[in-house]
């Protein structure tokens, strides 16, 4: 068991809902983010931003494994994705190859893969089509994890979240939900599995919808339990671009009016 996790973006919301479902005896969850955070029990907790190398590398020290959340969570500006989420996920893998880090699980995206059309199976080695500058920052960061592992050897899992949350809210997402339990069952199963290497996978529950490949998951040991479907007669329909685009709206030219 790894005795010593760093999660980055520990306050928003995947870290909030990992927290409790992480917890082991024997383990202890250091706890990053720059809003503020409190300590429980096994926990540890660093104040400080994913861009700051210095405080990257010290919040690194001792550390079996690192789970990256941190950064924009949504679309956002092209100077603020660049500095958090593309140079912020290249700090942590730096920090982690200075630090001796061995291993690194990267919470990627289904947005670096937004425009791939509904009606397509989505296998693990889909090349990237973003649909926003947040989905380019996935892609970067998958990129950035493939050059470290072959550059350094470090062993970096990229998770390609769908959509993660207590309940599926749409029709879109009884196809991409994550439950919170099934996400704990993945990332226990990527900071456990011997050797992982470099991979990409799917991070997706057991959807009866579902068009995702789980096979490179499973691969880690993944047993997910949960199925969308349970919602299906209390979400709203399919409506606009989430008919046609796996990313949805977020592959709309509309959500350039959140940052401009």
């Amino acid at each position: 068991m790894t005795e010593r996790i760093l999660l980055t973006g520990a306050a928003g919301a995947i870290g909030t809902m990992l927290r409790p479902r992480l917890a082991r005896t024997g383990r202890t969850l250091r706890r990053l983010d720059i809003a503020p955070l409190t300590s429980g029990v096994g926990e540890e907790v660093v104040s400080g931003s994913v861009s700051d190398m210095d405080v990257m590398v010290a919040a690194c020290s001792d550390v079996d494994a690192v789970l990256h959340l941190g950064g924009h969570s949504r679309e956002a500006s092209w100077a603020d994705i660049l500095e958090h989420n593309i140079n912020g996920t290249y700090t942590v893998l730096e920090a982690c190859r200075r630090a001796g880090v061995p291993r690194v699980v990267f919470a990627s995206s289904n947005h670096a893969v937004g425009f791939r059309p509904v009606g397509e199976e989505a296998g693990e080695h889909l090349y990237p089509r973003p649909d926003t500058y947040y989905g380019v920052s996935k892609a970067a960061g998958e990129a950035l994890g493939s050059l470290y592992h072959d550059r350094y050897g470090l062993d970096v899992i990229c998770l390609r979240i769908g959509s993660c949350a207590e309940e599926p809210w749409n029709e879109r997402a009884l196809a991409t939900w994550l439950s919170p339990d099934d996400c704990a069952r993945l990332t226990e199963a990527a900071i456990s599995v011997p050797s992982p290497g470099f991979r990409v996978v799917w991070g997706i529950s057991a959807n009866t919808r579902g068009r995702f490949s789980l096979t490179e998951a499973r691969a880690l040991g993944y047993a997910p339990q949960d199925d969308a479907e349970v919602f299906a007669a209390s979400v709203a329909p399919a409506e606009g671009l989430e008919k046609v685009y796996l990313g949805g709206d977020f592959c709309s030219p509309d959500l350039d009016a959140v940052w401009e």
